[in-house]
């Protein structure tokens, strides 16, 4: 049986011969390429190719001929030359090519036509570069179809062929053209004409949380992103403060300059880009961040008119001719004659897990409904919500499952915020009033940089999604992009110098900092003690005692402010800075027995699940059983009385001094009752760096615990988790 095969239809082969005969003019005028000059030997054809969609440089001004091709890229031009049907395929079945993958359309057509094969074990192996002989294999299936000399079409294309060397860019691009421009096809039938369809690739990161030594890498994954995909949209959904030394030392200037060079068309903020707000300086690092950004920001359910800092930098209005450098409440981006609208949300958690201080945040669905009704008032039918808020977040604020269903209109979310990594486009059919079912896109990619996500989206006259395809790219797996690693050694000298000094303490076995989320352990630092969270709260109570010279019974420490574990061996400043990033001081509180115990009923409420808010304890003993009602789970919680040398148990009606941080003690998280005792005058911020309290305690420390102490205990859990020690 005679396999049915899509090809170019004779009518596109006369065009594009017509190209190429006319391109030396073109070509002669002026070059589309940095780094392809008139006299390069691949030089037309990368011109004519260009000009016809089929090829696209990288976002520098380059195509990089001499780079090397991979098996999925050369896939995609190949298909794209062939003007071949991506969209309605055949699934190949490769074990290694799920249908989220970035090449998937084009490697199933062309397997469908009998162009190209898998491996012997049911691989395709898309990221391995072709060699000439693969890609000649190739040639020879696809002479089958048009009449064409695989020999005479490389020697035309002025290739020099050796089987197994890799085939370039350049030489790709040379052996299309040469194809396209001697083909003829007057024996077959001719394909239907192209889709009216609009096309738009999305690129995306979230949370990224200044960890600016991946930025070479993710600046690879989009550069050879953009090569393939000339429609695309760049988007970054909240998070780019704090995390790293290089946020310490450089409070946003480094992030923004690598993402100028990378070439956002937007981002939207998260509640870590609110974290100086109660700093002396207050949000300047943010304004200054967003003045130099060479992209809008938008955020439609975040208010500044209460803080002065941010005049003339913020409109609440959606802007179709955004500025940069400036924040809108959404933004409308033109695409090849389509207008796409974006807005941005972001989370009202911020109020709690941030320091915004005068900057406030309105209801997110009123707010998107809003931005929904205003890009439809100005005919826009292709909407794309940027998020941070959560992929499923607590519903008692914010999450983008809720924002999908509540709100029609909204094709694409990108999301943050949870640190979701979602392999596969998630789909929330959204149901909407009518004949035909609605369905909205929730994308999401990890944090700190390590994947970035790509989404490819059809949508039809309507602007209905009728097609797509999702993937994350591993960015850890690319080679570093020269000009980034150039600009990422002018800020990580100054920062491996400041990290690198040690504090005098070698551990034996590493500090841990448990996630339920990278781990299969049901130990967290947001549920359960841990020895690090134990040292941390130690050198608070320590510190707050000395330096008040007050009875001090015990102090607390958020399991969610507490970033990063150390490994064994010689401590760095660098990495205790790491652990403790938030730049959090210390405070004491004197707060009534009764309050004490509704913040531990707060803090457990969630257990076993994770919780940001969970209280790491020194001086004290907690009991509790997370198989109770929420708000009747504190069994007992003890302080160590000095006098008599033995825990004693808290009484609602006496009042204590506890240390937390500042974050903390007025209330983040979501703590009322300590948001009550700091409005109420009853808090004393000590301004003393939670990092350095630390690094000074740890140095302080004969032995180093890794071990948990029995220090907070859930009754209802299993004895051997109980018992469970962190190491």
């Amino acid at each position: 049986m005679t396999k049915k095969r899509k090809q170019y239809t004779a009518a596109a082969l006369t065009t594009m011969t017509a190209v190429v005969v006319g391109a030396t003019g073109v070509v002669a005028e002026q070059s589309m390429y940095s780094d392809v000059s008139d006299s390069h030997k691949y030089s037309e054809a990368i011109q004519v190719l260009t000009a016809a969609g089929i090829v696209t440089g990288y976002g520098d001004g380059t195509f990089k001929p001499d780079a090397t091709v991979t098996r999925g890229q050369a896939a995609k031009m190949i298909a794209g030359a062939l003007k071949l049907d991506t969209t309605k395929v055949i699934d190949p079945k490769f074990s290694d090519i799920a249908q989220s993958n970035h090449y998937y359309g084009a490697i199933s057509a062309l397997v469908a036509t009998g162009f190209i094969t898998g491996y012997e074990d049911n691989t395709f192996r898309s990221s391995e570069e072709i060699t000439h002989g693969q890609f000649a294999a190739i040639l020879t299936n696809v002479s089958a179809i048009y009449p064409i000399d695989t020999q005479m079409v490389l020697k035309a294309a002025n290739v020099s062929f050796n089987l197994t060397s890799e085939l370039t860019r350049g030489e790709l691009a040379s052996v299309l053209a040469t194809v396209l421009a001697g083909a003829t096809t007057p024996e077959l039938p001719e394909t239907p004409e192209a889709s009216e369809n609009f096309k738009l690739s999305v690129m995306h990161v979230n949370d990224t949380h200044a960890r600016v030594e991946n930025f070479p890498k993710l600046m690879t994954a989009v550069n050879d992103f953009r090569a393939t995909s000339s429609e695309s949209l760049l988007l970054h959904s909240g998070d780019s403060f704090t995390g790293t030394l290089y946020f310490s030392e450089f409070k946003g200037q480094a992030d923004i300059q690598f993402f100028n060079e990378l070439g956002f068309d937007a981002m939207t903020l998260g509640n870590h880009d609110f974290d100086l707000g109660s700093s002396p300086e207050g949000h300047q690092a943010l304004v200054d961040f967003v003045q130099a950004a060479n992209f809008p920001v938008v955020t439609a359910n975040t208010d500044f008119s209460k803080d002065p800092i941010f005049d003339g930098l913020f409109t609440d209005l959606i802007s179709s001719e955004p500025e940069n450098g400036q924040i809108y409440a959404g933004m409308v981006k033109e695409i090849n004659g389509e207008k796409v609208g974006i807005f941005g949300l972001t989370t009202e958690e911020t109020k709690v897990t941030s320091s915004p201080n005068k900057v406030t945040f309105e209801n997110y669905i009123k707010e998107a409904e809003k931005a929904v009704k205003a890009f439809e008032g100005m005919g826009i039918n292709k909407i794309i919500a940027l998020t941070h808020i959560g992929f499923d977040d607590s519903a008692d604020y914010d999450n983008d499952q809720i924002l999908a269903k509540a709100v029609p209109g909204i094709d694409v979310i990108v999301g943050a915020h949870s640190h979701t990594k979602i392999e596969e486009p998630f789909i929330v059919d959204t149901n909407t009033v009518g004949e035909k079912k609605d369905a909205t896109i929730i994308v999401q990619a990890g944090e700190q940089a390590n994947y970035l996500g790509t989404l490819d989206i059809e949508f039809d006259e309507q602007g209905v999604v009728v097609a797509h395809e999702g993937q994350l790219i591993d960015v850890a797996k690319l080679a570093a992009n020269p000009k980034g690693t150039k600009m990422l050694a002018q800020y990580k000298e100054k920062v491996d110098v400041f990290a690198s000094n040690e504090i005098g303490v070698t551990l034996t076995e590493p500090l841990t900092n448990p996630r339920t989320n990278t781990t299969a352990d049901t130990v967290s630092v947001r549920n359960s003690e841990t020895a690090l969270g134990n040292i941390i709260a130690d050198g608070m109570l320590a510190k707050a005692k000395s330096f008040t010279g007050k009875n001090v019974v015990m102090a607390l420490q958020n399991g969610g402010g507490i970033r990063d574990g150390i490994p064994a061996g010689n401590v760095t400043l660098g990495q205790a800075i790491t652990v403790l990033p938030f730049t959090n001081t210390l405070a004491v509180m004197d707060i009534s027995g009764a309050d004490l115990l509704e913040a531990f009923e707060f803090s457990v409420r969630q257990a076993p699940e994770e919780n940001g808010g969970f209280l790491h304890i020194a001086g004290a003993q907690l009991v509790y059983d997370s198989s109770k009602e929420a708000g009747s789970r504190v069994v007992s919680l003890k302080y160590y009385d000095e006098k008599t040398k033995a825990y004693v148990d808290i009484k609602a009606d006496q009042t204590y001094t506890v240390a937390a941080n500042a974050f903390t003690a007025g209330g983040g998280d979501g703590y009322k009752m300590l948001r009550k005792v700091y409005d109420a005058g009853k808090v004393q911020d000590l301004g003393l760096s939670d990092w350095e309290n630390f690094v000074e305690h740890l140095s302080s420390l004969k032995e180093v615990k890794t071990t948990t102490e029995g220090r907070i205990t859930d009754v209802a859990a299993p004895v051997e988790e109980a018992k469970k020690e962190t190491k």
